[in-house]
């Protein structure tokens, strides 16, 4: 009998065992196809491997940002607050140096009445006048400059002449102070007048 003959004569149920073993060998078939060559397998791996340390080297990136950002932001802050409170102690600056020469002439006023031996009336009338605005401007931050005998201090004293010191310790000192010079809030708003010693 011949191979056609013998493949009529197959019954319906051994036609369906081999329809199933063709069935179950074509997928063991497929699945080996589907693998790649051993030598795929580990560029795979270092594929992921590669893009995790993109992704990490990113991360620590934008990481390494963030933080310097909030710093700066942080340091702004800071600087904006103590900008404001200085602004704040010297708003008034402008009003309070129009307000010295109100105050430099009560003090001739009050050497004067001391010189002339009148210093009872200046104290009852005058002086406290004097001793109120001065209280005021006090509480608001003024406060004057000792320059008297102290060692002269182009920052802080402004020279208006020279004269010979009757001492050696005098000699570079103020010797006598023409305008006081006042701090409002530790800082300096007028210099003090002065004469120094050489």
């Amino acid at each position: 009998m011949s191979e056609k003959d013998n493949q009529e004569t197959n019954t319906p149920e051994e036609m369906v065992a081999e329809q199933e073993s063709l069935e179950q060998e074509g997928p063991q078939e497929n699945q080996e196809g589907n693998n790649p060559p051993e030598g795929q397998a580990p560029q795979a791996g270092a594929t992921l491997e590669e893009e995790y340390q993109n992704l990490k080297a990113d991360h620590n990136d934008l990481k390494d940002k963030y933080l310097r950002l909030l710093a700066e932001f942080d340091n702004y802050k800071k600087r904006a607050i103590r900008e404001r409170l200085d602004l704040m102690k010297t708003a008034a600056q402008d009003t309070l140096s129009a307000l010295l020469p109100v105050l430099d002439d009560f003090d001739r006023a009050q050497k004067a009445a001391a010189e002339q031996g009148k210093s009872e009336l200046f104290d009852q009338g005058v002086g406290l006048v004097y001793k109120k605005l001065f209280a005021i401007l006090n509480q608001r931050g003024l406060v004057p400059m000792e320059s008297d005998g102290q060692a002269f201090d182009p920052e802080q004293h402004e020279a208006l002449t020279e004269i010979p010191a009757p001492s050696e310790m005098l000699k570079g000192h103020i010797i006598d102070t023409i305008e006081k010079g006042y701090k409002l809030n530790d800082k300096i708003i007028r210099h003090a007048k002065v004469v120094v010693g050489k």
